[in-house]
């Protein structure tokens, strides 16, 4: 494949991802008063069995840095949505719990947000198209996840930027 069609593969998912992101932020912002990483937050919390998890698992399956998760994190306690207190096994670590009006200020979001993502991620595709989307993508996030779990390395460390596979 030539690198011209790589460059239009590349941009053409970016693109769509932001803008799908530009109306997941309105949609969550209008019907629940969230940001999308407010909604990842209270989302996993409300899946995980104890309806806490620690920050840093947070940041990690949020895709986001720790201050950033920090911040966040404390705009949902502000707003009673979620509870933090220091790890009774783990003084360095902080846990985190999702509160009954993080439940419902989520439930409150969830039908409108679904309804979104059908409606703009989902419905131009086939049954077909959208596994083969789940697989492909899933691919890729696993494969720029093992380069997020490297350790840091220095500048002009020999590793170059990837904007496209060499073959």
């Amino acid at each position: 494949m030539d690198r011209q069609t790589y460059v239009e593969a590349y941009f053409a998912l970016m693109e769509a991802g932001e803008l799908l992101r530009y109306h997941v932020e309105r949609q969550l912002r209008t019907d629940a008063d969230l940001s999308y990483v407010q909604f990842r937050i209270l989302a996993l919390l409300s899946e995980s069995p104890s309806r806490s998890a620690t920050m840093t698992d947070l940041a990690d399956t949020v895709v986001y840095s720790r201050s950033g998760t920090t911040y966040q994190a404390r705009q949902l306690e502000q707003a009673g949505l979620i509870t933090r207190q220091q790890s009774p096994q783990d003084e360095r670590a902080t846990i985190v719990t999702i509160t009954d009006t993080g439940r419902e200020r989520l439930s409150k979001a969830l039908p409108g947000h679904l309804q979104l993502v059908e409606r703009e991620l989902f419905s131009p595709l086939s049954d077909t198209d959208v596994l083969a989307m789940q697989d492909v993508l899933t691919r890729i996030r696993n494969q720029l996840d093992v380069y997020k779990r490297q350790p840091k390395r220095a500048p002009g460390d020999g590793r170059s930027a990837r904007c496209a596979p060499q073959r």
